[in-house]
């Protein structure tokens, strides 16, 4: 073999022996289970996903250790930043049947209200892939997370968060509900509207719970809704609303019927094109009933005799039956 022939093959067995490596490297970095690990970007106004293999024989504990170091860890791309980082700490987690509580420091809550909303998405939709993981739950140094309208946010999902445009996320849209509240006799319910700017990233079946157990804006109407009440959470399935409460919705400190609270809800949700039915729970159990009146167990639609007449149409009630009298 010439000294030409020798040279081209010892730089065609190079080159294939560095194809060989790089194809093992490449299985090895893509071996094991594949994890989204979210990031935000420089600008701090969407969020993208990296690709991460973790090991498939990880426990459940491991898997959380190992994604919370990769949120805290700079990611590939440069144009991205850890969601977890020097901002705030991570003071600890616990799983607790299906529901993964995560603790952070006070720092947290000097985060600006868009970012703060980015963070947490990023947290959540990272964490929600972990075995047996249904909900994340946040809280700052033990206390109650509450978003930038002091509402407090409770168990998160991936779904809990709306992307509008790919990974982005706005956070803050206009939307227009109707809401019913109590009239002053508390037998019967008024309809409100309400326009306001809110926090896209919770969904509007969740705004209209927050809204009705804040209480009306305007003393014309009166509240339904225990204002300790928590809402634990609210899903759609099917065109059916599921409202999780917390065992203080049973207690009642309003002079309103069983029924205008229950329709106050229903008939709220119902307003929404993706609501046709709702349901209600208390801490998860649908095994009780509301004021000895109404089983939580049945679903409930609009209804519409519950609404109290306006003046004008009362008065015009009032000049039919005149009219009928003295007939």
């Amino acid at each position: 073999m010439t000294n030409k022939k020798k040279a081209a093959f010892l730089a065609f067995l190079t080159l294939f022996l560095l194809f060989l490596c790089g194809c093992g490297a490449a299985d090895e970095a893509e071996s094991g289970r594949a994890w989204q690990v979210y990031y935000l970007n420089r600008e701090e106004t969407s969020i993208s996903s990296e690709t991460i293999y973790l090991d498939e024989a990880l426990t459940q504990d491991e898997q959380i250790s190992a994604l919370l170091s990769a949120l805290q860890a700079a990611p590939e791309n440069v144009s991205l930043k850890a969601a977890a980082g020097s901002a705030f700490q991570i003071n600890g987690y616990l799983l607790d049947e299906g529901q993964l509580n995560i603790d952070v420091n006070g720092d947290y809550r000097k985060l600006p209200a868009t970012t703060e909303v980015l963070v947490r998405a990023s947290l959540v939709r990272t964490l929600i892939q972990t075995d047996g993981v249904n909900h994340v739950l946040m809280t700052v140094d033990g206390e109650s997370l509450t978003d930038a309208s002091g509402a407090a946010v409770g168990p998160m999902t991936a779904d809990t968060f709306i992307d509008n445009a790919g990974d982005a996320i706005n956070p803050y849209e206009m939307v227009t509900l109707t809401l019913y509240f109590a009239n002053e006799a508390g037998d019967r319910l008024v309809p409100t509207t309400r326009t306001l700017e809110y926090n896209s990233n919770i969904s509007v079946e969740r705004l209209v719970m927050d809204c009705l157990v804040k209480g009306p804006d305007t003393d014309q109407v009166f509240p339904t809704v225990n204002p300790a009440t928590k809402v634990l959470g609210v899903t759609v399935r099917d065109g059916i609303c599921y409202v999780n409460l917390d065992e203080t919705f049973l207690t009642q400190i309003y002079n309103v019927t069983p029924e205008v609270v229950i329709y106050s809800i229903t008939n709220s949700l119902v307003e929404l094109t993706s609501v046709n039915k709702v349901q209600l729970s208390i801490n998860g159990q649908t095994d009780l009933i509301f004021r000895e009146t109404f089983n939580l167990a049945n679903l409930y639609e609009r209804n519409l005799d519950l609404i109290a007449k306006t003046p004008s149409e009362t008065q015009m009630e009032t000049e039919t039956q005149t009219e009928e009298g003295t007939q």
